[in-house]
């Protein structure tokens, strides 16, 4: 038989032996063959050494804390318009700590409001019910409480806030995107910043940090190099939603003047004078710089020391007190003046400047609770 004919009979089995050939002689001289080594071998590890003292110390850091730092999902509760029965579908997630051994747990009011349903991861990957003992608006904070028995609950250390220094390092902990504990350093890039609550009042006081903050970190711990609570991680400043390098915290000594007050009364007692005041609108508009009393409720704290409200005499008005500082704070709004009664409690006393018929006189006032 010719050879031909074993082509025309089988030419797949030819094909592909012609394949294999063209492989093994591009095999053999492909480009870079001579670069090859075969007695290559995975290279010796170079020896680490100590890590330096400032690794290990954020390593016992994180190690130490994480344990206090919980994972939060709130969900929503929806009926069937159909069936009538009640599901739940996810709303937000975010951070939280624990406050002590009690089941009580701090985070933001923001990451739980409005959510029908919110459930408390522990570090050891346990999920607990979680009930809203109560919340701070103007503060943006929130607590709840679970029924985890003590042995795995670790609060968190608590530090200070008031001495803190810009250029001070901060460690933030939380669990940005539904992630496991994340940790991300910092600096204290700014202190005594502004930002506005969810109730539209000015949160004062805040401490700025360059820590990376991002969705999940919120209700979340900054630390400081001591492994301390220092503020609650509660907002950041980017166009885009995620960490530019601005991030705000609720300072650590408001979240513990607050957060017991809850605990207690399920409420934050806000100190107040008994007065009510004219909008700060209505006192730019009449050239006023402070704030301006319009009545002095009876009974009250204000009344007692004799302060006095605006008065009306036909078309004339007869402008009451104007309170233009409180001890050696000076006030020139009503987000000014709140913010400097809550420094204190119900029952201390406090010195009010005051301008009074154009002359600036001081006034003693005990603080009341306001209504």
């Amino acid at each position: 038989m010719s050879n031909w004919n074993i082509v025309k009979k089988k030419p797949i089995a030819v094909l592909i032996v012609l394949m294999l050939i063209a492989l093994g002689f591009w095999y053999i001289s492909r480009p870079g063959r001579h670069l090859l080594d075969s007695t290559a071998q995975p290279r010796p590890v170079t020896a680490r050494g100590s890590l330096a003292e400032d690794e290990k110390n954020t390593i016992e850091i994180f190690q130490s804390v994480a344990p206090a730092v919980v994972y939060i999902t709130s969900v929503e509760l929806r009926q069937n318009l159909f069936t009538l029965n009640v599901y739940a579908i996810p709303k937000g997630t975010g951070s939280g700590i624990v406050w002590d051994s009690n089941g009580y747990i701090v985070t933001n009011l923001h990451v739980i409001e409005d959510a029908g349903r919110v459930e408390v991861t522990l570090a050891d990957a346990t999920k607990w019910k979680a009930a809203v003992v109560g919340v701070a608006p103007d503060k943006d904070l929130a607590v709840l409480r679970i029924s985890a028995p003590s042995g795995a609950l670790h609060p968190i250390p608590l530090g200070e806030s008031g001495n803190l220094r810009v250029g001070q390092k901060v460690y933030a902990i939380g669990n940005p995107f539904g992630l496991d504990h994340t940790l991300t350093t910092g600096i204290v890039s700014a202190l005594g910043r502004e930002i506005e609550s969810i109730t539209g009042q000015t949160i004062q006081g805040m401490i700025q940090t360059d820590a990376a903050i991002n969705p999940g970190n919120s209700g979340g711990p900054i630390l400081d190099s001591a492994g301390r609570l220092i503020g609650i991680n509660t907002a950041i400043y980017s166009p885009s939603g995620v960490s530019a390098g601005i991030g705000f915290a609720v300072p650590a000594d408001t979240v513990n003047r607050t957060v017991p007050e809850i605990i207690r009364y399920g409420r934050v007692i806000k100190p107040g004078i008994g007065v009510s005041i004219a909008s700060d609108a209505i006192a730019k508009r009449m050239g006023i710089k402070g704030v301006l009393i319009i009545n002095v409720q009876p009974g009250s704290s204000a009344q007692a020391a004799g302060l006095r409200g605006t008065l009306r005499k036909g078309e004339e008005f007869i402008l009451g007190d104007i309170i233009t500082g409180v001890n050696d704070k000076t006030v020139s709004s009503y987000d000014d003046l709140r913010n400097e009664l809550d420094r204190y409690r119900v029952g201390d006393q406090v010195t009010l400047v005051i301008v009074r018929e154009g002359r600036q006189i001081q006034v003693n006032v005990r603080l009341e609770e306001a209504g």
